[in-house]
């Protein structure tokens, strides 16, 4: 199963999630030179997946940055799944969608199938579950994983997801109707292909506990590090002895080398340097 594999790279590689997010004022200025956005931003993915492969597993791409660029940014979406894919490292689709019967049927057919395929993707479920169910098969077939969003890393989150019912906070109890769904799809080492996004930061102590306690099979996507001020404190909280999750950090990896541009030994077109070093960084300050 999907999940399995997920749980092998992390016991591997450690839990660290490269959020390819990628703006065009992120790309070095050497690059510039590439005509074609698609292009640009490709050889930009590129370089970091080739720079970090060896320490992360799995990478993340929100795919909103890629249709902000239109058609070329979608192409470049395509392109680095398919690159993603011939290196055998894992990807996450953030799409983030939300809707019911056919349509929900045609986003997941273009996100696991296609030119924007992908091992997982994110889904809120906040229609209901009956959103959820049209992505099921690809579960069923273990070659697919979703992550539903749960408790999310934005401030925003305390005005729906804390919500109450009969003293029970809203996340709760989707996370409570999610597991029952979720029972059908563990693997061998004891986790769903149906995950939950939980952001680490804003949470109280007493509550990264909870969830992790009250979810024990469930695999975490976890938002927050880094940029969005989460702290590696509060990650292993989330974690099963640095398992049972991947950490996402997007801006703060893939942004790092600009961080540098006025050092007197800066060197654009050694940019990768300095986002291996940001990966090395983080996980360290994770996993020790």
């Amino acid at each position: 199963m999907i999940i399995d594999r997920l749980f092998e790279e992390v016991q591997k590689l450690g839990p660290i999630c490269v959020g390819l997010d990628t703006d065009l004022s992120y790309i070095p200025e050497h690059l510039n030179s590439i005509e074609s956005i698609a292009d640009r931003v490709f050889k930009f993915n590129k370089d970091i997946i080739d720079s970090t492969k060896d320490l992360v597993a799995v990478y993340k791409l929100q795919i909103a940055y890629y249709e902000a660029l239109g058609v070329e940014g979608l192409m470049a979406y395509k392109k680095t799944l398919e690159y993603l894919r011939g290196k055998n490292k894992l990807s996450i689709g953030d799409i983030k969608r939300s809707d019911i019967a056919k349509t929900a049927e045609m986003y997941a057919k273009a996100h696991f199938e296609g030119d924007f395929e992908a091992d997982f993707i994110t889904l809120s479920p906040f229609m209901g579950y009956d959103s959820i169910k049209p992505y099921l098969s690809y579960l069923e077939s273990g070659e697919k994983g979703i992550f539903v969003l749960l408790r999310t890393s934005n401030p925003g989150a305390l005005d729906i997801e804390y919500l109450e019912s009969k003293g029970e906070t809203l996340y709760n109890i989707i996370g409570d109707n999610l597991d029952k769904i979720a029972e059908k799809y563990i693997g061998d080492y004891g986790y769903s292909s149906l995950g939950f996004v939980v952001g680490d930061n804003i949470m109280d102590s007493g509550e990264q506990d909870d969830i992790r306690k009250r979810f024990p099979r469930t695999f975490f996507l976890i938002p927050g590090y880094g940029a969005q001020g989460g702290k590696a404190s509060t990650v292993r909280k989330l974690l099963n002895e640095l398992n049972g999750g991947v950490v996402n950090s997007s801006r703060g990896i893939i942004t790092s080398h600009i961080k540098h541009k006025d050092e007197a030994d800066y060197d654009d077109k050694n940019y990768t340097k300095y986002i291996r070093e940001a990966v090395l960084k983080m996980k360290e300050d994770i996993c020790g």
